[in-house]
């Protein structure tokens, strides 16, 4: 193939890749991502929110048939199949273990959402760690180790701006949500370079997502200390020990 056309067609790739960052950034109008949760009672639009999962897959799917070599230059691709289960399950179960952690210090307890919700849940995990990874651990990280920057320290700088894409440094938003997102950043570019592909960062982030969901009830935007629901109510219950006493039901005597 000639090289002027190889080189136009990983331009496009790159300019796909930033696309794909800027509708990262976007998750937050969309109700995607980590947002995908009530606000003030109102469930969120889950049109706009299929519309965020269906640009992102498009542009991960353009990337791919695009850029003339996306399992080198990008890792888009399984890498050492062993190696890839094998970390992915274990960086799975790491982050299980941090959202179980994040619920008992929030809640002191497992806060398990309804039923009904978890189909959802499970496609919003899936889509977002796919938008993630292809993003992130593979356009970013492959571009700055394309550039010869030593790799902790690409791993580093993508972490670092994925952490920032998600907006969870925003002022009213939990810190140890942000934490977690760097953590992620971090462990997804590492298992992506000990396993030569996304897959196992793949695995690991989704398994993730979905435990903060099913631990916690939320998709990763918790409420402020006192604002859930069950906690509410416990304000307008009286102390232990106390018993209400109503008002007499009025009967035919009284009157």
């Amino acid at each position: 193939m000639d090289a002027a056309l190889l080189q136009i067609r990983t331009l496009v790739a790159v300019g796909l890749a930033l696309l794909l960052v800027m509708l990262r950034l976007e998750a937050v109008r969309f109700s995607a991502a980590e947002y995908d949760d009530p606000v003030d009672g109102w469930a969120p639009s889950f049109r706009r929110r299929v519309a965020w999962y269906a640009i992102g897959i498009l542009l991960v799917i353009g990337i791919y048939l695009v850029h003339p070599s996306p399992d080198l230059d990008f890792a888009l691709t399984a890498g050492d199949r062993g190696k890839a289960f094998a970390f992915g399950f274990l960086y799975a179960a790491i982050g299980t273990a941090i959202a179980l952690g994040i619920a008992f210090w929030r809640y002191r307890r497992l806060r398990f959402p309804d039923v009904w919700s978890y189909p959802g849940a499970i496609l919003n995990a899936g889509a977002t760690a796919l938008i993630d990874e292809v993003a992130f651990r593979g356009a970013i990280l492959g571009l700055l180790l394309l550039t010869g920057l030593e790799p902790t320290a690409a791993n580093v700088i993508q972490a670092l701006l994925y952490a920032l894409a998600t907006r969870l440094g925003a002022p009213g938003r939990n810190r140890w949500l942000l934490v977690m997102a760097l953590l992620i950043g971090l462990a997804g570019g590492w298992v992506t370079a000990v396993t030569g592909g996304i897959a196992a960062a793949f695995i690991g982030h989704a398994v993730t997502r979905f435990a903060v969901f099913l631990s916690t009830g939320h998709a990763g935007q918790f409420l402020p200390r006192g604002r859930e629901v069950e906690e509410i109510e416990e304000t307008r219950r009286p102390p232990k020990g106390w018993r209400v006493i109503g008002p007499r039901e009025s009967t035919s005597r009284d009157r």
